[in-house]
């Protein structure tokens, strides 16, 4: 397996990914990446891909965020989406991925990153319940457990408060979980 930056020509096989892997939701996933796609640049965001046999079979994702803290505004990250084939599941391939992109993203002194997700899987690279943490929800929609951040080497301990997700999370309603009664 490779991984590598998401190219061009990737585009339609990271769409697909996302489809598979997210079942009903895979429209919305599918097109949050695309939107999303337009914010990464070589300085700012980061898109992985997992490639085996030439073929895409994993994606993540990380866009820029603002943590609103009480001294200034922090530019982080924020991981989402995460997809692989569902018939790949299991095999490793979220995690590379995760560990890869994190590294980057230390690499590039990004002192934090957060995303909403399943802590117990989560939790196997670090990231812990943001509220613990000193960190804000964006929503009240997410689940505390979901809300997770983890602190890279250039974290430093002012930078507490509430996060704010970039402008397409909001744009997709890709935000926390609905009221599927409301």
């Amino acid at each position: 397996m490779d991984l590598r930056e998401e190219l061009p020509s990737d585009r339609q096989a990271v769409r697909d990914v996302h489809l598979r892997a997210f079942g009903d939701h895979g429209l919305v996933v599918a097109d949050l990446v695309d939107t999303l796609r337009d914010t990464v640049t070589p300085e700012d965001g980061l898109s992985l891909v997992a490639e085996h046999d030439r073929q895409v079979v994993g994606h993540v994702m990380f866009t820029r965020s603002l943590l609103d803290a009480p001294r200034r505004l922090v530019d982080v990250q924020v991981l989402s989406p995460l997809a692989v084939l569902p018939e790949l599941h299991k095999r490793g391939i979220g995690s590379v991925l995760v560990r890869h992109g994190l590294g980057i993203l230390a690499e590039r002194a990004v002192p934090l990153v957060f995303l909403e997700g399943d802590p117990g899987y989560y939790s196997r690279f670090g990231f812990a319940p943001g509220g613990g943490l000193g960190f804000r929800k964006p929503s009240l929609r997410i689940p505390d457990g979901a809300f997770q951040a983890i602190r890279l080497p250039e974290y430093e301990p002012w930078m507490t408060g509430t996060l704010v997700y970039a402008e397409p999370f909001w744009r997709h309603d890709a935000v926390g979980l609905r009221d599927p009664n409301a």
